[in-house]
């Protein structure tokens, strides 16, 4: 199983997951013909994706999903209380905290807390290979512990560093939203997660949704610990909206705490 982070932040949010026989996506908010252009650019043909999985309504997850998912006729996988604010398609509708199947892949989802009508993570499987999407979350909950706990890769939000959320424009009503218990998990907290519960299957983990406005990728990859950036080198990255990373495996056996 392969990823590819197409988009990630404030902006857009767009992550590609390729299995042996099927390709999905989870969210789909860069608009149809740039994601078009992202998806031809690490290789995947719109036309292969055979679902899209999305997290929560806010328009940086869904910007492009009616346009998408009409033009390809490709099914959208959500939760009844998110189907109710979107268009698209068509609708599998799937109860928040159940494991379905979905082609060759085995998807789990994951309730988080966040100020959307009823917000998930996903951790998908296919040929013993585990990638979870946790972003848009104001809590760290067990059961985001447990999808990192059973995780080859991992798309963790870092979104802000607390003095740098403090000392933005933002207005105050915002930063508070940013940093309450349904707002975003800043870079200590999201540390502090990786380092509580890595693990030596644990190969591949990709900081996103970063803000533009409070944070940047040097400061949110040095929240890390030494030892946990030292172990996972080159397979600690971050991500953006301003281009996709690299098409890469879920679980690579090189790495080992």
């Amino acid at each position: 199983m392969q990823f590819s982070v197409l988009s990630s932040g404030s902006k857009a949010n767009v992550t590609v997951v390729v299995g042996s026989r099927e390709t999905l996506l989870v969210d789909c908010g860069l608009p149809c013909k740039e994601l078009e252009i992202r998806l031809h650019s690490v290789g995947i043909n719109p036309e292969k994706i055979s679902g899209i999985l999305v997290t929560h309504e806010h328009y940086d997850h869904v910007h492009g999903l009616t346009r998408f998912s009409k033009r390809y006729k490709i099914p959208v996988y959500c939760n009844r209380s998110t189907k109710r604010l979107l268009s698209a398609h068509q609708f599998e509708v799937i109860d928040s905290g159940a494991t379905f199947s979905l082609g060759e892949f085995t998807v789990r989802s994951i309730p988080i807390t966040h100020d959307a009508a009823e917000p998930l993570a996903f951790s998908i499987t296919s040929a013993g290979e585990t990638l979870s999407c946790i972003t848009d979350l104001g809590t760290v909950t067990s059961a985001v512990r447990d999808a990192l706990k059973r995780s080859h890769s991992v798309l963790l939000e870092s979104n802000h560093d607390t003095e740098l959320l403090a000392q933005c424009a933002y207005p105050y009503p915002l930063k508070r939203r940013i940093s309450g218990s349904h707002g975003h998990l800043n870079n200590v907290v999201s540390a502090a997660l990786l380092e509580e519960e890595f693990h030596s299957e644990l190969t591949c983990v990709v900081l996103g949704h970063l803000s533009e406005n409070s944070n940047t990728p040097a400061v949110a990859l040095n929240a890390v610990s030494e030892k946990l950036r030292q172990i996972l080198g080159d397979r600690l990255l971050t991500a953006s909206v301003r281009a996709p990373l690299a098409l890469m495996p879920v679980a690579d056996y090189c790495v080992a705490a």
